[in-house]
């Protein structure tokens, strides 16, 4: 797979919806996930990532404009132990809970679906870094209807074992826009990893559609000492 570049794609999709990129810096040091969402309704954009404890969640950034919290209140990240877990909805609870009884990252997704928001049956993204005392590994996972079939559920895992320097794979719901709005289709994307955060952070938040990004969070987790730097930006202040 020809490596591409990650700000060209985000400028080339107008709604790639909420996207989840993972992998490694260019030195090798660091393991590296970001995770964005967009809007294009008003309760959509009606949002802000805000801490919460070593992980993130949403909240409405005008509470009396919150119309419907269902798929859109939730927490894309939690860490569990040595794991940082990402996804684009509450899932990111169910695999915690599961992987927290000894069940596997896939084992906690065989009990979730696509979301429930036809016609889209936007499909549920999730992934899972492992950094254990300079190893390191991941996965990622898509579970999409068949085609927009919702009478069928489609998982698709990707795992990257020891990932390479500068190499990252990027998943997304949306091929575009659209109406029902397409999902994601193939394996996900390689694309460069920077060595800098702030660097990263910039070239995904600038490439993102200025009229329907939300938000963004970047981390980066040093391999050897599991340290970890985090920026969070948001387009509501």
């Amino acid at each position: 797979m020809k490596k591409a570049d990650i700000a060209e794609l985000l400028r080339n999709n107008a709604y790639p919806g909420r996207g989840i990129v993972i992998g490694r810096s260019e030195d090798g040091k660091s393991a590296v996930t970001g995770y964005f969402i967009m809007g294009r309704s008003v309760n959509s954009r009606n949002r802000v990532f805000v801490e919460d404890g070593n992980g993130i969640r949403t909240q409405a950034f005008d509470p009396s404009k919150l119309s419907d919290p269902h798929l859109i209140i939730y927490a894309p990240v939690r860490v569990l132990g040595n794991k940082t877990i990402v996804t684009n909805g509450d899932q990111t609870d169910t695999i915690y809970e599961l992987m927290n009884e000894q069940k596997t990252f896939e084992e906690a997704l065989r009990t979730r679906e696509f979301e429930d928001d036809a016609p889209n049956y936007t499909p549920r993204i999730s992934g899972i870094m492992k950094v254990d005392n300079g190893d390191y590994n991941y996965a990622m996972s898509i579970l999409k209807s068949a085609n927009g079939n919702p009478e069928s559920c489609e998982r698709h895992t990707f795992t990257y074992k020891n990932p390479i320097a500068g190499e990252g794979r990027f998943i997304h719901t949306y091929m575009g826009d659209g109406n029902p709005l397409p999902s994601f289709e193939g394996e996900p994307e390689l694309v460069g990893i920077p060595n800098d955060i702030d660097e990263f952070k910039d070239i995904l938040w600038n490439s993102l559609n200025e009229e329907n990004k939300v938000s963004l969070f970047v981390r980066y987790i040093d391999i050897e000492t599991g340290k970890t730097e985090s920026r969070i930006i948001n387009k509501n202040v």
